[in-house]
């Protein structure tokens, strides 16, 4: 289970909290989004609980276990928003095993596998792919590491209706073996897979139903 306890972000340059007692539960195995606009303070939180940066006060935990943000790069798996302009690898095999050359053949396709992706050729470039594809290839670049929480920032950002509803399907199936927190300001087909929803704004989160997700806007 992820618990955030009253989890705050102030930066010294920032005249105002960029998060304010930020307190979510997600149980391993659920989908948990949050819906907010831009500048709300969605990245932020999803880069403390990756590990990118730490917050000024409160806790994250795992289960019993409160984490550091070296801990936390080793549970969570974060996918940012356009991860194709991040890729580094010449071919598909290469982007996988970038920072870990241990990764074996089996743990490649089997990645590949989870993805939809296995089909293809392991020498083939990430910059052919479509776009569906390339967001694909970036969240098996995350699944290869084994975490316990796959993070997404605008996972379906820049996509046609086709390739979001594709991604949607995706994202709905790795839930049976992967614990994902989504964020985002435009939820369309990922709130009715969604279990636990919550709306930000100014740096603040609301618990909210699915299906009152864009209700009072």
């Amino acid at each position: 289970m992820l618990y955030l306890n009253n989890l705050g972000y102030h930066p010294p340059a920032s005249p105002t909290p960029i998060l304010q007692e930020i307190t979510l539960e997600l149980a391993p195995q659920e989908m948990g989004l949050i819906i907010g606009p831009s500048g709300s303070g969605k990245t932020t939180l999803l880069e403390i609980l990756a590990g990118l940066a730490e917050g000024n006060r409160g806790s994250v935990s795992w289960g019993s276990q409160v984490l550091d943000s070296y801990e936390l790069q080793y549970l969570v798996g974060l996918v940012f928003q356009f991860p194709e302009r991040h890729f580094c690898g010449g071919t598909i095999i290469e982007e996988l095993r970038l920072g870990h050359p241990e990764i074996t053949l089996e743990q490649v396709q089997t990645a590949l596998e989870e993805v939809g992706l296995d089909h293809l050729s392991l020498s083939t470039s990430p910059q052919v792919l479509s776009g569906g594809q390339q967001r694909r290839l970036a969240l098996a670049v995350q699944l290869i590491r084994q975490p316990n929480i796959l993070l997404l920032d605008e996972p379906t950002a820049g996509l046609d209706w086709s390739m979001r509803h594709q991604l949607a399907k995706l994202l709905a199936r790795l839930k049976d073996h992967w614990t994902l927190l989504i964020v985002t300001h435009d939820a369309g087909e990922l709130l009715e897979m969604s279990d636990r929803c919550w709306r930000i704004d100014q740096g603040r989160l609301t618990a909210i139903a699915p299906h009152l997700a864009y209700s009072n806007e």
